[in-house]
């Protein structure tokens, strides 16, 4: 499974890095992407003239960039041994945002950073017995918005302690699934399953102990979402159990 920059990756992961972009707050697709740069900061490479020691790693050329969607920009790294070693990584992105006539000296680097962390092992007398909770924000959402849902993933642990961050740091790497089911409304369908409009569908991306899953009620969206109220659950597979949260509801209303 791939992870995000976000999700705590190790050495052999495959981390998928992404650049979103924008003009005039609207996700728009840039002119060109011509290249991403690999630099991990290497304390033995530091000198006067490279104060954070930059040593190129290697460079995703155009051809293995994505363009998913509108603005949005993707490149896949595999982090092998022993190209790479635990450590801070930059990927600088070489980006043109409009066409030029001479775009050679019209190209933007920008910078951003990942780390690749030890792995993770632990043992234990017993099974992994710790609980979480879950929670979402908003939970009233106007009927034409198109806007992510934050989760937090709590561990049922002793708070701002080392053992808290220590499961908080272990939870980002599994994955959360969301589901959203029409609980009432002036046309609820009878049937069970065509209410269920979202059934444990993956999260969109994951930030230290929170994850976004993008609600979208406009118009021309799939599924549509009606004014309503909405059972919302979700479900964790962590530590060979797979825990499904309370049901709790949100409302979209006109």
């Amino acid at each position: 499974m791939a992870k995000e920059r976000s999700q705590s990756p190790t050495v052999g992961d495959i981390v998928e890095l992404q650049l979103f972009t924008f003009n005039s707050n609207c996700p728009t697709d840039v002119n060109n992407v011509s290249k991403v740069e690999i630099w991990v900061l290497d304390p033995t490479c530091v000198s006067e003239t490279n104060l954070d020691g930059r040593r190129l790693v290697e460079t995703i050329e155009e051809a293995d960039i994505s363009n998913p969607a509108t603005g949005e920009y993707l490149a896949t790294l595999s982090t092998s041994a022993p190209l790479y070693t635990i450590g801070c990584y930059l990927d600088i992105w070489h980006v043109a945002f409009e066409e030029y006539e001479n775009l050679e000296n019209r190209i933007a680097k920008k910078e951003q950073s990942f780390k690749l962390l030890p792995d993770k092992w632990y043992t234990t007398p017993f099974q992994v017995v710790h609980d979480f909770s879950f929670r979402f924000l908003p939970n009233r959402i106007r009927k034409g918005t198109s806007k992510f849902l934050q989760v937090e993933i709590i561990p049922n642990v002793a708070r701002a302690t080392d053992l808290a961050r220590f499961w908080e740091n272990l939870a980002i790497s599994s994955d959360l699934l969301v589901s959203i089911e029409m609980k009432c409304g002036d046309c609820l369908p009878r049937e069970k399953d065509l209410r269920l409009l979202v059934d444990c569908e993956s999260t969109e991306f994951k930030e230290k102990c929170f994850a976004y899953y993008r609600l979208d009620t406009t118009e021309d969206a799939e599924p549509d979402f009606p004014c309503g109220i909405y059972d919302v659950w979700f479900t964790f597979n962590y530590g060979g159990n797979t825990y499904v949260s309370d049901t709790q509801q949100l409302q979209i209303y006109a």
